[in-house]
């Protein structure tokens, strides 16, 4: 199964968040989102880490 579980960090606090997949075949470079983080209570950046 191409798809792997992934977890998304905050980029101002570091406090990780969410998780998601991805298909690594398909998106080889690091994802970023958007997302409301709830430590910093608004929204930031988050990426993915490794």
């Amino acid at each position: 199964m191409p798809r792997d579980n992934i977890v998304l960090q905050c980029t101002e606090c570091k406090s990780r968040n969410y998780t998601t997949t991805k298909n690594k075949k398909t998106t080889t470079e690091r994802l970023e989102f958007r997302k409301f983080c709830r430590r910093c209570r608004r929204h930031t950046t988050h990426r993915e880490t490794k």
